[in-house]
């Protein structure tokens, strides 16, 4: 198992870390060599450091909610913490060699200056990145199909409700959209974040999603987070072979208004197709086939344009050589937190924006929500409006 590979490593880089953290905090001031606020500072790090796996162990509320948070920022300070403490060690080593050592640079004083430098950076990152996170943008398109459509679509994604988004969250996205007046509301996956138990208020947050108004209605796909699974720093662990879907997760999209399209396709306004791909995470491990873009598009009278929703943008080739018009997706969250947002470029081939394949447009969006770390650090997170117009 992966996941017992990665803990001990995480267990080493937690000690490299810490080593570094407190020779900087006694570099600062002599109290932090004191044992009592040694012993103080060393118990709080490992408090924080292991609220991944107590969060996962620990099921008794409101303990098990609180610890889950915790290590949802954990995980992003962390993450920052570990990047810069490395980038100031080796450049520490790398100066070792130049005419700088032995310089003020290489005092105490020096040690010091990279320690709060560091200390600071790190904690304006983190409150950046939280603040970040909560905000929504409006992101708008205008895509030319080669057939007669004239529509106004509001695309989000990855709401990820649970631990890190609420209904708060919900309502300035749904108010975002309402106030672009849409014909249609799409919704591509991962509306839930794994664990149903986790939403905090789920029949007021379905109330809210009840409020989206647009004259064809709010349609969805699944996203290979909506299953409830145990999740452990991201790796989910399976009691059995094939998993049974929380029944809970669609009788809260019947109250939110949401028409879930799972390898399903509806023919709207007289104009067009929209279909919903299952995805195929979820669909390995519940056990369930996927249609192929072919199958899926059966029976279709490619005269109309064809509207597909799929959660991952994957298989944009064979989409587009079977008629696709227009695919909208989401998964990859534009990275969330820099450097990822380098990574999924480098993974997708439409990691976030708009792409165009023949005649076929591919527009993935980063997402309203976050998983994981609850900051985002040089991505946002969004609604899209897509003004469809035609060639004629």
């Amino acid at each position: 198992m992966l996941a017992l590979v990665i803990a001990p490593i995480y267990v080493l880089l937690n000690v490299f870390t810490a080593y570094w953290l407190l020779r900087w905090m006694a570099a600062v001031h002599q109290v932090f060599t004191y044992p009592v606020v040694l012993a103080i500072i060393l118990a709080l790090y490992v408090f924080f450091s292991l609220s991944l796996l107590t969060g996962f162990l620990v099921k008794k509320e409101p303990f098990h909610r609180i610890l889950k948070i915790i290590s949802n920022y954990w995980l992003g300070v962390y993450l920052y913490s570990l990047i810069f403490t490395l980038l100031m060690v080796v450049i520490h080593k790398i100066l070792s060699y130049s005419l700088l050592y032995g310089t003020w640079l290489y005092s105490k004083k020096g040690l010091q200056a990279v320690g709060l430098g560091v200390i600071a950076f790190i904690a304006g990152v983190t409150i950046y990145g939280v603040i970040q996170g909560k905000k929504i943008r409006l992101v708008k398109y205008r895509v030319k199909l080669g057939k007669p459509l004239h529509l106004r679509i509001a695309l989000a994604a990855d709401l990820h409700l649970g631990y890190s988004v609420g209904k708060h969250q919900v309502k300035r996205m749904v108010r975002m959209i309402n106030r672009e007046h849409p014909d249609l509301v799409v919704i591509a996956g991962d509306i839930f974040d794994n664990e149903y138990d986790a939403i905090r208020e789920p029949e007021e947050t379905a109330q809210i999603f009840a409020g989206l108004n647009s004259r064809l209605g709010t349609y969805s796909c699944w996203g290979n987070h909506d299953l409830d699974e145990k999740i452990l720093a991201g790796f989910t662990f399976a009691a059995k072979k094939d998993k049974i879907p929380d029944v809970r997760f669609e009788r809260f999209l019947k109250k939110a208004g949401i028409h879930m399209l799972a390898d399903e396709s509806v023919f709207l306004d007289q104009n067009f197709y929209l279909a919903g791909r299952k995805d195929p995470d979820r669909s390995k491990k519940t056990g369930e086939s996927r249609c192929t873009p072919e199958k899926l598009f059966r029976g279709m009278d490619r005269e109309y344009p064809i509207l597909v929703l799929d959660h991952q943008p994957k298989e944009l080739d064979e989409l587009s050589l079977r008629g696709a018009d227009l695919v909208l997706g989401g998964h990859t969250h534009d990275g969330q937190m820099f450097p990822g947002n380098l990574l999924t470029r480098l993974i997708w081939e439409n990691s976030a924006g708009m792409l165009k394949k023949g005649d076929m447009y591919s527009i993935v969006t980063s997402g309203v929500g976050m998983w994981g770390p609850c900051m985002r650090i040089g991505t946002h997170s969004e609604v899209v409006i897509i003004d469809v117009g035609n060639e004629e």
